[in-house]
């Protein structure tokens, strides 16, 4: 039986010629598809606990209810896009360790150190803007998008609407707490200075309202905004995290100048 043989990390600087770099990213391109297929196969085994995860976000007086399905292929269609999004998801940490070991050789190493502190502070970002939106942004959306104007209408919970719903919002918070990580690494790469973002602080409270709008998946106010609020939080939470990365590196090289 042929042995199972991982590509190679290249070494800062390493030489490889073109062949090689191409079987290299042929062999993690095999690696990351093979991690999402076998979380979305786990994703479908345990389908039945996602939906219910999810359903039990809505108010408690809707959650004993069966999502309503209008064809014969809604059933199927719906479980099988939640599998592939909850294999992705499980199988993200892979697919950025494959695209940061190929990437690595030109990286360099005065670098390599931020960005796994970075990569580290993305992954705990990542798990609290799922949290926050599991636990305070879909229950707050859904009983006000449920209970509005429900004298006049009867809302029926159709799968697919509802469960993308729901998933939206949890791939925005995602995003929307990934702010930290982009403001950083702009400052780190000289892009932007922590000055500039204190003296603009306006333009960049106008862009998180843009970015609150743009990501949300509903135009209701309570989802916009539960999910701009933490942008502008999350905006001054940056400012303050470049302005004490600014100054160890002054401490660590007295000629880096912010």
């Amino acid at each position: 039986m042929p042995r199972i043989r991982l590509p190679r990390r290249l070494e800062h600087g390493e030489e490889a010629s073109l062949v090689e770099h191409l079987d290299e990213l042929r062999s993690r391109l095999f690696i990351i598809i093979g991690a999402v297929t076998i979380g979305t196969v786990v994703g479908f085994v345990i389908h039945s606990r996602l939906i219910h995860w999810l359903m039990l976000t809505l108010p408690k007086d809707r959650q004993h209810e069966k999502l309503t399905t209008l064809s014969p292929l809604e059933n199927f269609t719906t479980v099988l896009w939640i599998s592939i999004y909850f294999g992705v998801a499980i199988a993200l940490p892979i697919v950025l360790w494959q695209v940061w070991a190929y990437f690595i050789p030109a990286v360099n190493r005065d670098k390599t150190k931020l960005i796994k502190w970075l990569a580290l502070l993305a992954a705990v970002l990542a798990m609290s803007g799922v949290a926050f939106g599991y636990f305070i942004v879909l229950p707050h959306a859904l009983r006000f998008l449920t209970d509005f104007d429900s004298h006049q209408f009867n809302n029926i919970l159709q799968a697919k609407p509802f469960l993308g719903f729901c998933v939206h919002v949890l791939l925005a918070m995602l995003v929307v707490f990934e702010l930290p990580v982009f403001m950083v690494a702009l400052t780190r790469l000289g892009i932007m200075t922590t000055d500039r973002l204190r003296k603009n602080r306006r333009m960049g409270y106008f862009a998180c309202g843009v970015v609150g709008m743009a990501v949300a998946p509903s135009v209701d106010p309570v989802t916009t905004i539960l999910q701009a609020v933490p942008l502008f939080v999350l905006f001054e939470l940056s400012i303050v995290l470049c302005a004490v990365l600014d100054r160890r590196a002054t401490r660590l090289n007295p000629a880096f100048d912010t």
